[in-house]
């Protein structure tokens, strides 16, 4: 038994080994920048607080800004391809010098030109999260594509998701604060399944971390997970595989003496959860999660981020940066893994 152990120890850090995080050169940004997003190798974008959004198109080894727009806090982004993507703002009276009042700006010339999004429903304040869920179909006789685009927000509440099930053409949105109050991030597993990242309390003294599934595409939904502590909400969520998922608990109790931070792991497709230790350190609030495959997986934190090789049981500190808030994982056609992290810097996840 020891021998097998100690095989699977030594393929397991292998694998690591041949992977490493580089930081790459990026404008200077003094705080947590929220999200970055690829459509291949080369082709990104990522966004900031200051309403910058950048471009790259030879994988982060140079940046264009392609927008600057004062009193808007983008917090969320997501492409189809190439021409066609969104990004989503926090909002108003929450961060100080925004008074951006729209959600949701898309662009179909690759990030030139953005433009206010149109949807039907209440009003959404903030987002906080994309998703987007590729549906393969039959179209007169040839294999075709439909996006669906599920967006939810915000951190300070009030909790609202903006759908389209048209590649972005039409949007719907829905109250959710009936179900919780905050939201922050959202993984749709295809049209109909999926996990939200949530909060039961706007006040975060009273709040406790929660989790959210829907097998109707967010008509409705359930809880499948709630914390027993207060300070905590949920916040990145990472599914490796269809049944196997991990989530960060963030905890702002502002006791020292509290220290242990907290992971959530699914291994049901998100029906069940299990807590797991991270580390002792009360300044190492979590923010992003990002898992290579069932075991090898990332989290960021205020001051570091953390690594595992065998699904949460233990951790090891490494370099992502302060505040590394959306961790990114992309294979090629040749099921090549590359990815990208994004909080204080930007740093790219590539073979040694």
């Amino acid at each position: 038994m020891k021998y097998v152990l100690f095989l699977y120890f030594l393929v397991n850090l292998s694998f690591a080994q041949e992977f490493s995080w580089n930081k790459l050169e990026t404008e200077p940004y003094p705080g947590k920048q929220d999200d970055i997003t690829f459509v291949d190798e080369n082709t990104g974008w990522y966004v900031n607080g200051y309403g910058k959004i950048f471009h790259t198109t030879d994988g982060g080894k140079t940046w264009e800004k392609q927008l600057e727009q004062k009193g808007s806090f983008f917090r969320t982004i997501a492409f189809l391809d190439k021409n066609v993507g969104f990004v989503g703002t926090v909002g108003t009276d929450y961060f100080p010098n925004v008074s951006d009042t729209i959600p949701l700006y898309g662009t179909k010339d690759g990030g030139k030109s953005w433009n206010p999004v149109s949807y039907k429903g209440p009003y959404v304040k903030g987002l906080c999260a994309i998703d987007v869920v590729k549906e393969q179909y039959i179209n007169h006789g040839k294999i075709d594509y439909k996006h669906h685009i599920y967006a939810v927000g915000r951190v300070g509440s009030p909790a609202n998701m903006i759908v389209s099930h048209d590649g972005g053409v039409t949007w719907t949105s829905q109250s959710l604060n009936e179900d919780c109050k905050m939201l922050f991030d959202i993984k749709m597993f295809d049209k109909n399944s999926g996990i939200a990242c949530a909060a039961t309390s706007e006040d975060i003294s009273q709040s406790n971390a929660l989790l959210l599934k829907t097998t109707d595409g967010g008509k409705t939904w359930k809880k499948v997970y709630q914390s027993n502590r207060p300070f905590e909400t949920t916040w990145k969520v990472s599914f490796p595989t269809e049944k196997v998922g991990y989530v960060t608990i963030q905890s702002y109790n502002p006791d020292p003496n509290v220290k242990q931070q907290r992971i959530a792991k699914t291994t049901d497709g998100g029906n069940s959860w299990v807590e797991i230790n991270l580390v002792e350190d009360a300044a190492a609030r979590e923010f992003g999660i990002g898992f290579l495959d069932e075991n090898h997986g990332f989290v960021g934190t205020m001051n570091s981020g953390y690594e595992t090789l065998d699904g949460g049981k233990t951790w090891t500190k490494i370099d992502l940066g302060r505040a590394c808030n959306k961790i990114r994982i992309y294979a090629t056609a040749k099921e090549a893994v590359y990815g990208y992290a994004i909080g204080v810097n930007v740093y790219k996840l590539q073979k040694k």
